[in-house]
């Protein structure tokens, strides 16, 4: 069955996460995506914790499986008459370089725009496309910081930390697919194409909507974490246990009375202060520091055979192998086993989405770098008599 984005063409010309992860998404929705690389070098992803039994970096395959490769220098006018041709018949062009620099090589959204009315022009960069501070270079981490999200790590008092993913990579990726996707809709109704800017630092703070709303409204920052949230005021945390940790995701009233046989303390059933969701700061504070007190008396799993007979929402701290070795996963579809040509049976990380007509599809297939490069120009319409003369004079 066809997926929702069959039949669109992208051209993905970014590197490492923020960029290809939003056109990894895209080809798992049904699109054909043609990466685009530059010779000898290719994505700097590939270099990135390079598996020596697979020949290719955990990197590059996460964010690249599926895609085709080209290998062009755009920045001599060979590459860049190559890559025109390319976007003749394709929809979407993805980036994630620093803002000016497509321009500078005459590949801006006006120039491709020119060639291809309809080509939606999309960039993803570190603190947005314009501003004192747009030409700065940054990467996760950074984005990470620009945010806010680092500030508001750990515990009042102790050091910070930077979460254990590419959060704001990803949050990126998110909000660049997003904008492709609404620019596509649009273009269905007025035939032409735009472009869509995301940046790193807004995907931070639209990540903390909820945390700057706060800041915004009251004049006072939300605060750290804590193990749990600052605005949340209730059994809500990472309490851990005699072998492990849980996540409380707070006790509704309803199921405070499951609680209380969970812990076997029916004594507190009708606690004046205890027994309500959303509880006053210091009463929270107190409600968890007994809590942490509690847990810490039996083993993660009883914990959660207790808690899971009382409906209670809560779930084991997991690991990343623990998750791989849930079934939850695979049932659907957000890992998936499949064969690989050289590889054999593997697991993979497939689509987060469901649908029901269009069905997604997981990326397997790792391209070599330049791999497509000739296939790609010619099903664009070059003529090889051409192909050898951009080759001839360092297209790629």
């Amino acid at each position: 069955m066809a997926g929702a984005l069959d039949g669109v063409r992208v051209l993905d010309l970014s590197t490492l996460v923020q960029g290809p992860q939003a056109a990894a998404m895209l080809h798992g929705l049904g699109a054909e995506v043609i990466k685009i690389e530059l010779p000898q070098v290719g994505d700097v992803g590939r270099h990135v914790d390079v598996l020596e039994d697979y020949g290719h970096s955990s990197v590059y395959i996460a964010c690249n499986r599926g895609k085709r490769s080209v290998t062009l220098d755009l920045r001599v006018d060979a590459g860049k008459e190559a890559f025109l041709k390319l976007v003749e018949t394709s929809d979407v062009v993805l980036s994630n370089f620093k803002p000016g620099t497509l321009d500078e090589w005459g590949l801006g959204y006006d120039d491709l725009a020119a060639v291809n009315p309809g080509i939606i022009w999309a960039a993803g960069s570190f603190l947005g496309p314009y501003g004192p501070e747009a030409d700065r270079e940054g990467a996760d981490i950074a984005g990470q910081a620009s945010g806010g999200v680092i500030a508001s790590s750990g515990f009042d008092g102790g050091p910070l930390s930077t979460y254990g993913a590419l959060v704001a990579d990803h949050c990126g990726a998110q909000n660049l697919q997003t904008g492709i996707l609404a620019a596509l809709y649009a273009r269905e109704r007025t035939g032409r194409g735009q472009r869509v800017d995301v940046s790193l630092l807004g995907g931070q703070i639209w990540l903390q909507a909820v945390e700057y709303t706060h800041l915004l409204l009251t004049g006072e920052e939300a605060g750290r974490s804590n193990g749990g949230h600052p605005l949340v005021h209730a059994l809500y945390g990472v309490f851990p246990t005699s072998d492990g940790a849980i996540a409380m995701a707070g006790c509704p009233e309803h199921l405070w009375p499951g609680m209380c046989r969970a812990i076997e303390r029916p004594d507190l059933e009708d606690h004046p202060q205890w027994n309500a969701y959303f509880v006053p700061r210091e009463v929270a504070l107190e409600l968890r520091a007994f809590f942490a007190e509690v847990f810490a008396t039996r083993s993660t799993e009883e914990w959660s055979k207790r808690l899971e007979a009382e409906e209670q929402r809560f779930c084991a701290v997991r690991s990343h192998s623990e998750v791989v070795a849930n079934e939850q996963p695979y049932v659907n579809g957000y890992l998936v086993k499949a064969d690989h040509d050289e590889w054999g049976t593997q697991t993979w990380v497939g689509c987060p989405i469901t649908m029901s007509d269009t069905p997604t599809r997981p990326g397997i297939d790792v391209a070599e770098l330049g791999q497509h490069t000739e296939e790609a120009l010619l099903e664009a319409g070059a003529e090889w008599e051409q192909l050898e003369a951009w080759r001839e004079a360092g297209a790629w």
